[in-house]
Order: C-alpha cells, then structure tokens, then sequence
C-alpha cells in the first residue's frame, strides 16, 4: 500500500476555488510555481521534509491556499529499501499525488535528471536527482533495468568513487581492484586484469591514445541504458 503523508488527499474540487499562478512561502521571499520542486514538513519533526513536485496551486474563497503535488519518495521510503548503489541524494519520482496546505511548504529544491547531476561541480543542500519513476503501490521501478560497472556488476552511485580502464573503458570501484580510495586518487593511469598493458598498446598501434587527462575518478556522463544484468525487484526480499 502506499504510505499516508500528511494532508488531505484526494479531495474533489470545490465551488469557488481559483487556480493560481504562484505561491510564496511563508515567512520567505520564495516563488513556489507549478512544476517547481518543493520541501514539505513531515508530521514526524524527526524525519526530514519530504520532496515533492507541485502540480497545482489553488485557493478557496477564504484564500486558503493548497497544492496538489506528486510526491518523491526516498530509497528507503520504498518496498525495496536502500541498496548500496542509491546515492544519498537520490529519489524516486512515485505515482503518489496528495492535495497539502500550502503552509505545509518549507523551502524549494532542485530534482535533476540524473545525467544532469553528475554533470554538478558542487552539490548543494537543495540538489536531489531521480533516475526511476515508482509505482508507490506494487514498489515496482521504471526503467526495470540500468547499466552496470565494474566486477560487482552494479549500478553508478555518484556518491562513490570510480576509475576507468584505459582499455575495456569499463569503470571500477577502487576496492573491487585491491586499491584503496587514495591509491586511486594518485593514478595516472589504469588498466584492469582483463586489459594487459600489452594488449593495450597493441589495440592503440596507429592511433593517437588517450591523453592522460582523460583519465576521471567518476564519470561525468553516464551512459543510460537497457541492461539485462540488474533489475530493482529482482532481490526484494531476500
């Protein structure tokens, strides 16, 4: 079933209702508008706000203002739970919409795509990215399948530090290739068990390699794609 938020959910529209351009949070000089992604307070003070995006903005005669909104869940917010490739920022976009007090508003943040995220120099308090859509009621995940990395065979956790083969071009966890976090960061270069020094310089034999500047410790463009070897429901439960 899918979890109850605060508000009034469900609510038909009624007689003297307007619809708004836009709302400004209380107490701020924040300009909440439709689409825009908002911060709501949790019922629970000792949970963190809850992130929604604002569908609708209205108000009745008494100029009670309410937003239909379509809520963001967080990883262990979900039937799933948080698995070790789910970055702390990360959420799911739900199929769950609720109609809430606009004073329920504290604050505005960003939901980047997730190619968009790994793009950001600096992430700051307001940055969230999503790169599943979820159906609050069965937990299942769209897309149902993602790329996968290195000898684990798991998703890209922008949170973790990553190092890319000269030859495969295929991306490693540090500890997955017997190097630490800090023996990573000291690489000029790096070639998995799988590519050989040998077979490298054979494979560049007439072409200009790689200069060594193109060698990151995380990726800033992930590629996303169907991949067969990763499903989000396939270990629910074990």
């Amino acid at each position: 079933m899918a979890k109850t938020r605060p508000g009034i959910s469900g609510t038909k529209p009624k007689q003297g209702k307007k619809d708004l351009d836009s709302y400004t949070i209380r107490g701020t000089n924040k300009v909440v508008r439709v689409g825009d992604c908002v911060l709501m307070r949790p019922s629970d003070t000792g949970k963190p706000p809850y992130v929604a995006r604002v569908e609708k903005i209205e108000a009745d005669s008494r100029n009670n203002v309410k937003v239909r909104v379509r809520w963001y869940y967080r990883p262990e917010e979900s039937l799933g739970g948080r698995r070790q490739f789910h970055g702390a920022k990360e959420l799911f976009l739900s199929d769950h919409y609720d109609v809430q007090s606009a004073h329920t508003i504290e604050g505005k943040c960003i939901v980047h795509s997730f190619k968009n995220y790994t793009k950001l120099e600096d992430v700051g308090a307001e940055d969230y990215y999503c790169r599943f859509e979820y159906k609050a009621a069965t937990g299942a995940f769209t897309p149902d399948r993602v790329a996968v990395y290195c000898k684990c065979e798991m998703p890209y956790n922008p949170d973790d530090l990553m190092v890319q083969c000269e030859g495969c071009k295929d991306w490693y966890h540090p500890a997955c290739v017997d190097m630490t976090i800090e023996e990573a960061k000291m690489l000029d270069h790096f070639v998995c068990s799988e590519c050989s020094e040998d077979d490298l310089k054979r494979s560049q034999n007439g072409f200009h390699p790689s200069p060594v500047s193109d060698l990151k410790v995380l990726p800033q463009l992930l590629i996303f794609a169907v991949f067969p070897r990763w499903m989000p429901n396939d270990e629910r439960g074990k």
